[in-house]
């Protein structure tokens, strides 16, 4: 059995943290005994913790932090692991030295790189060396889709990598599946569109942009209805936003909830106009509970939607045709049930978190054989 220190930044559930639950979840545990390290108390490990997996929380906000590194070298000996695998680049970051002097293999996990457009070229050049350094330094790369490996050739001369795309539990985000009546819990009468951002207040996530193009939808059409499921350090932006435009009437806000099966079933359109992403997990679960959805085309997004086929895709930073998009879908059902049976297919057919725990499996049988 090999022994794997699954490392992420937060216990708060995000899109990297839900691949986590889903990795975990779906091993073979005859074959990997994984703990959970995080650098910060949540929702992921009371959940993994209730299922039986090890966790362990190691306070840190900082990447490349000396402070915790001998904690994690304890760790990583009183726990025999054999290898490190660190998802997104601040658990990665504060994993390097970590693994060089435990002599373990750095497996580190790209969910989305931490450079992007729109960055100062001083903190453009920073990260994309850290990036670099990164994956320099582990023994496996693992991009989660096509664009982001090819992101990271063309930025900073991305070396091998393996293309594992994300996955999500298709049986628990099932529209089969019974569900609690969250549309009554909010008081969503019947006729109203519930339009939903369920992800992270941040500005990745970009959820100003929603709400200015969610306010055109409704002022054209007063059954479109906004809510919002989630935290981040844009909360306070988001509430002034809200106040200002006199939104708080058809907008509702609700901190983060883990019953998200439930919330898609209360939504008619999952709508994520992010800035960047690797392969966003929140756009699988909304598509395997068939919803229609309408997002931006980040690295991973334009490998799986097909505009007017299985979603819509809308430029980046266009409220206008965001809010175009979204009043389509709310004056046709008909195109909504299309685009949600294809999606849920597309999930089915090609992005099930077995497979990814299986393919993950693998890796770690690799390394676990060479050292």
């Amino acid at each position: 059995m090999i022994r794997v220190l699954e490392v992420i930044r937060q216990g708060e559930i995000g899109g990297g943290e839900s691949h986590v639950i889903d990795l975990v979840l779906h091993f073979d545990f005859n074959k990997v005994r994984p703990i959970v390290l995080a650098m910060s108390d949540g929702p992921m490990i009371s959940r993994l913790s209730a299922a039986g997996i090890e966790c362990v929380v190691i306070p840190s906000s900082k990447a490349f932090d000396f402070s915790v590194m001998g904690k994690i070298r304890r760790l990583v000996k009183e726990k025999q692991i054999d290898i490190i695998h660190a998802h997104g680049s601040r658990a990665a970051s504060n994993m390097l030295l970590v693994a060089q002097f435990c002599c373990k293999p750095l497996v580190y996990t790209v969910h989305g790189w931490s450079f992007h457009e729109g960055q100062s070229a001083a903190v453009f050049r920073l990260r994309s060396w850290s990036e670099k350094l990164i994956c320099a330094l582990s023994k496996q790369v693992i991009c989660v889709s096509a664009s982001n490996a090819e992101t990271g050739v063309e930025t900073f001369g991305l070396g091998s990598c393996r293309i594992i795309e994300n996955g999500v539990d298709i049986e628990r985000f099932s529209p089969t599946q019974p569900h609690a009546d969250i549309r009554g819990e909010f008081s969503f009468d019947s006729q109203q569109i519930v339009v939903a951002l369920i992800a992270r207040m941040t500005l990745q996530k970009a959820p100003l942009l929603y709400l200015t193009a969610l306010e055109e939808a409704h002022q054209r059409n007063a059954n479109i209805i906004g809510l919002m499921v989630g935290n981040g350090d844009m909360d306070t932006e988001v509430d002034a936003f809200i106040q200002t435009h006199r939104m708080a009437d058809y907008v509702k806000r609700s901190p983060f909830r883990t019953d998200v099966p439930d919330l898609l079933t209360a939504t008619d359109i999952y709508c994520l106009p992010s800035l960047w992403e690797g392969l966003s997990i929140a756009l699988l679960e909304a598509m395997s509970m068939e919803r229609p959805v309408v997002v931006t085309p980040t690295d991973g997004t334009r490998e799986v939607i097909r505009s007017g086929e299985n979603g819509m895709i809308v430029p980046f930073n266009d409220t206008h045709a965001l809010a175009d998009s979204i009043l389509a879908l709310a004056s046709n059902p008909e195109l909504r049930q299309s685009l949600g049976r294809v999606a849920r297919q597309t999930v089915a057919n090609r992005f099930c978190a077995k497979r990814v725990s299986e393919e993950v499996t693998d890796i770690y049988q690799r390394l676990y054989r060479k050292d």
